[in-house]
């Protein structure tokens, strides 16, 4: 390894380093102190009723680990958005699985939270994925409800998913192991079949106090709504136990026997692991993400065998389109390739950039893959389209539209790997978070934005300015310099894959080494759906 491997390695390190010590602290939830009142209770955190449902021998994917980090800080944060969620297997079978907090405000909803649940029913829809709600929720977090309750995308729109994934034949378990209350009472009464946990599970349109003060009538919550009053007198639950840990026993139980299901038939052999070590993946990234780099060595990493046959290799070559299998998976991957190179016509051409070849190339080669049903990768570093009048007269945007129309129209699951840069339409041409990925993922050194953040700095500096001598106003360099500054760290701030993840442009933030692995997982998740649309592009200029 020479001296720049080892410093892109050591970098690399480093921000694994730091994303492995934020989400330690996003693990502890509400706090040490939330915790032991939890354990008080006889009641487990939302992390360990997950570990302990799931199996042992099989990986649990986390989803939105890093939901609202940065976010709500003067309401005192929301770690993990507040819910505990992702893809484990329960007696051999592949579950979503969403877990309310309560160390975290008592599980409340933050907008955020809204929008984790409401992913989280997505993946189990767009999958055909059993899901399992483990309830202990205090409700809409109040202060905030204007930003919770009424939208489309809001609270309620988990109870007409309910609705729908019970149409759709998907089956829903909601464990109420703690306060379920309000509009919330609707979840596990819309799911197929609901447990209790004794003396902490409470069911209810309002709270003892709230009946108090609403009609003067004097009852206490276990009364009211727990688990005895509903499985003997209202017939709302289905089951009850003394323990949580028989609660999530009897889930086991359900799950090991549902039937079989239909798959899509995406093709898989059994697998092999790359002939190219993986852990290389760490030095090859350059520090800084500022350098050319072989996107081919990233790609042999990851695929087995380390085999990937490319489609078109010598045309269109700032994006990489071939076939390989990813733990035996077959897959199509389209990836930005970083290197400095020629085109057909000898032309130079910058790595990261995707002019009309590429476009063209990318687009003919997804609807291949569409024409055979093989998944597709997408391996985001992209700093955008190609500008200028040589490309503009050769009509980039027209390619350009080609690509973002296969991307849009593609029937195949999609999984997002964004491993650098993210910027401009690239982002939406290389199956960003607005084109619907199945799963999408970002490497500790991924950076999504608009554009880099240099050009975008210089240029928000210029309007500032201009705006200022507009007015009369002198601007000095020193001025000029520090306005640029202040400009420039905001928008880095905004660029990072933590503000992304906080915001949950992406499912989660993750180890490069591991990408294999999730890509696997996303595979197997995506082939439990059968019900592929058929492929057609629509209006597609030539």
């Amino acid at each position: 390894m020479n001296l720049n491997e080892n410093r892109n390695e050591d970098w690399m390190k480093l921000m694994l380093s730091e994303m492995r010590q934020r989400m330690e602290k996003i693990a502890l939830g509400g706090g040490k102190k939330a915790i032991e009142k939890q354990k008080e209770r006889n009641k487990l955190t939302a992390r360990e009723r997950i570990e302990y449902l799931c199996d042992s021998a099989q990986p649990f994917t986390e989803i939105g680990g890093f939901a609202g980090y940065g976010m709500y800080e003067d309401e005192g944060g929301c770690p993990a958005g507040g819910t505990v969620a992702g893809i484990g297997y329960i007696s051999g079978r592949q579950c979503v699985i969403v877990a309310n907090d309560q160390t975290v405000k008592a599980g409340a909803w933050f907008p955020i939270t809204g929008k984790k649940n409401l992913r989280m029913q997505e993946i189990a829809m767009e999958n055909r994925l059993p899901i399992i709600y483990l309830v202990d929720s205090a409700g809409v977090f109040l202060p905030m409800q204007d930003e919770i309750f009424p939208d489309k995308e809001h609270f309620g729109r988990v109870f007409r998913n309910n609705a729908r994934m019970s149409a759709m034949g998907i089956t829903q378990i909601a464990a109420v192991m703690g306060a379920c209350v309000a509009g919330g009472a609707y979840l596990p009464i819309m799911s197929d079949e609901t447990l209790m946990v004794e003396g902490n599970g409470s069911i209810f349109l309002a709270g003892s106090y709230l009946v108090k003060a609403a009609i003067g009538e004097d009852i206490d919550n276990e009364t009211l709504g727990g688990a005895i009053t509903h499985t003997e007198i209202s017939g709302i639950a289905d089951y009850k136990f003394k323990t949580e840990h028989d609660c999530l026993d009897h889930i086991k139980k359900i799950i090991s026997k549902i039937g079989a299901p239909e798959k899509a038939g995406f093709d898989r052999v059994n697998p092999a692991p790359p002939v190219k070590n993986p852990s290389d993946i760490y030095s090859i990234i350059p520090e800084g993400n500022l350098k050319p780099y072989d996107m081919l060595e990233i790609i042999e990493r990851m695929v087995d065998n380390s085999e990937f046959n490319q489609f078109k290799q010598d045309y269109g070559k700032t994006i990489l389109c071939g076939y390989a299998r990813i733990e035996g998976w077959a897959v199509g991957i389209v990836a930005n390739q970083r290197l400095v190179c020629k085109s057909k016509k000898g032309e130079m051409q910058i790595g990261g950039v995707i002019y009309n070849d590429s476009a063209d190339k990318a687009a003919r080669f997804i609807m291949n893959c569409n024409q055979k049903k093989i998944p597709l990768v997408f391996l985001q570093d992209v700093t955008g389209f190609m500008v200028g009048s040589r490309s503009e007269h050769s009509g980039i945007i027209k390619d350009g539209a080609k690509l973002v129309n296969a991307v849009a129209n593609s029937i195949v699951p999609k999984i997002t790997i964004v491993i650098g840069n993210s910027y401009g339409a690239g982002n939406y041409a290389m199956c960003g978070k607005a084109y619907d990925p199945r799963f999408i993922f970002a490497w500790p050194s991924a950076k999504i934005a608009v554009m880099g953040g240099d050009q975008a700095a210089k240029t928000l500096a210029q309007i500032q300015v201009a705006t200022m001598k507009s007015k009369g106003r002198e601007v000095t360099p020193e001025e000029e310099k520090t306005l640029l500054d202040t400009i420039k760290d905001r928008y880095y701030q905004q660029t990072t894959p933590y503000y992304a993840a906080a915001r949950l442009w992406v499912d989660e933030i993750i180890d490069p080494i591991n990408t294999r692995q999730l890509i696997a997982e996303s595979i197997a998740a995506s082939n439990h759906n059968p019900y592929l649309e058929k492929f057609n592009t629509g209006v597609f200029q030539v």
